[in-house]
């Protein structure tokens, strides 16, 4: 069987405090095209409790391959799952900047990274890869689903108004309407959830330092 074919315990979001983590990959700036395996990286992952972050980490690596549609855990994965190892405390769940579900062979980088990392994951894109629907109403909480190969594997989510809304992507443990949930339940001010805008802003300043 596949990993996208697994059917593991659901993970659910309760009512009580959770702690939720993001991690974040980037590459060196001017660069373009799709890269290539050797090519330098920064990664960080954050962890973000109540509101406020209780653990951070970077590492520096390398890409493992370069950028290809549905390949992308083999040019950020390895990192990525450095990063989130190295932190001190273990996450409730992961947001990661990658599909779940929703991907040729069901089974993009954060539900690639879950399996791995044996942990709750909720994928979040600026688009979908292989699903299709239409976008939500503009108000901020508004969803609608997104199906592909004959199920919803995600939803749009407005987390702004009069903003383009982000993919919450079912991956490792989560239902799409989970997913959604902890989309929602992480945004703040901004468009994309804290934990994931965090680890971003910490990646670029250890990339600036590491420079």
């Amino acid at each position: 069987m596949t990993l996208g074919g697994l059917s593991p315990p659901p993970w659910r979001l309760g009512d009580g405090e959770i702690s939720v983590a993001g991690c974040f990959v980037i590459f060196p700036r001017g660069r373009s095209g799709p890269g290539a395996e050797g090519d330098a990286a920064t990664a960080a992952a954050v962890i973000v409790s109540g509101g406020r972050t209780t653990a951070t980490k970077t590492v520096q690596g390398y890409a493992g391959a370069p950028y290809a549609a549905g390949f992308l855990y083999l040019r950020e994965g390895q990192l990525l799952e450095e990063v989130v190892q190295q932190l001190p405390d273990r996450p409730d769940v992961l947001v990661v900047n990658g599909t779940g579900l929703d991907h040729p062979r069901h089974a993009g980088m954060a539900l690639h990274l879950g399996y791995l990392l044996d942990l709750p994951t909720v994928g979040v894109t600026h688009r979908p890869l292989c699903s299709e629907g239409q976008w939500p109403d503009d108000e901020k909480g508004s969803i609608s689903p997104l199906t592909y190969d004959g199920q919803v594997v995600g939803y749009w989510v407005r987390t702004r108004r009069d903003a383009r809304p982000l993919v919450a992507h079912a991956a490792w443990r989560t239902s799409p309407e989970t997913a959604a949930e902890v989309v929602l339940s992480t945004t703040r001010r901004v468009r994309t959830p804290e934990p994931l805008r965090l680890a971003r802003q910490l990646a670029r300043t250890a990339r600036a330092g590491a420079g």
